[in-house]
């Protein structure tokens, strides 16, 4: 029998996640060093809110499960992942658009894989549909690294 939806909690992993992506597109604006440094593999700019819609949909509801079906060892533990990488997340906008430097992201692109795949790990043990709802995430962040990578090199 399947449970009733705690919409408080879902509600709340909404918020959390969109309110990180909020801070973070703060420092997204696009600006000319960046028009310049594009590589030429880059989406086109209306491609990127909807892939990120859909991704922190995804990330929010890995939350959920994750809260709905973890012991309270594990909600510390994973909780404590998802705001590291979500404060990552919203610091790569800012070392990439606001600094303009490139090198400094994509070191804090690295530690957020990092944690993407840590919580992948973590979460199947919880519930396997949190960790994968996880692995959209991660590729379009290895992908971003790629991109990341060839402003850095100058393709």
């Amino acid at each position: 029998m399947q449970k009733k939806v705690d919409w408080r909690i879902f509600a709340g992993a909404l918020i959390a996640v969109y309110a990180a992506a909020a801070i973070g597109s703060l420092f997204a604006r696009t600006n000319h060093w960046y028009g310049s440094a594009k590589p030429s593999i880059t989406p086109p700019d209306w491609v990127f809110p909807m892939v990120w819609g859909v991704l922190y949909l995804l990330i929010a509801l890995s939350i959920y499960l994750m809260w709905t079906r973890s012991t309270r060892e594990q909600k510390l533990l994973a909780g404590s992942l998802f705001a590291l990488n979500l404060v990552l997340n919203m610091l790569w906008t800012y070392f990439f658009f606001t600094m303009q430097q490139p090198v400094l992201a994509l070191i804090d692109l690295v530690l957020i894989l990092l944690s993407i795949v840590a919580l992948v790990l973590i979460l199947w043990k919880v519930d396997r549909r949190a960790s994968l709802l996880l692995v959209p995430y991660g590729l379009w962040v290895a992908f971003a690294g790629v991109l990341n990578l060839l402003v850095i090199v100058g393709g």
